[in-house]
């Protein structure tokens, strides 16, 4: 089983239906954050529009990946907030474990 450890988690208000976005990436604005773009964290509970979203923004959190991974892979979010290996833009972090595929649950070190 795969744990987070998050070390300091703030909220946001969800500027979209974030209903079932818990453990993807989340843009400071409050929506799905984009391909390359600087995440403020991971969403740490699903979250109606207009409620405070809880932002895992330190520590180690879990992340779905959106296609495969290598632990020790740089991290950037993909275009729909899940992890990827950083092409170019901003990094999320570093993966802690590896993801044959996408959908997978992954820690990822934010940066």
């Amino acid at each position: 089983m795969k744990t987070e450890q998050p070390i300091l988690i703030t909220s946001i208000t969800a500027a979209v239906d974030l209903s079932s976005s818990k453990n993807l990436f989340i843009n400071f604005a409050g929506n799905i954050c984009g391909i390359g773009a600087k995440p403020l964290g991971v969403l740490n509970a699903n979250t109606n529009i207009g409620e405070a979203a809880p932002v895992t923004c330190s520590g180690i959190a879990l992340v779905y990946s959106n296609a495969a991974i290598s632990q020790g892979d740089k991290i950037q979010s993909a275009a729909n907030g899940k992890a990827q290996t950083f092409v170019v833009g901003e990094a999320s972090g570093f993966a802690l474990d590896s993801a044959g595929g996408a959908d997978e649950l992954i820690r990822v070190k934010l940066a």
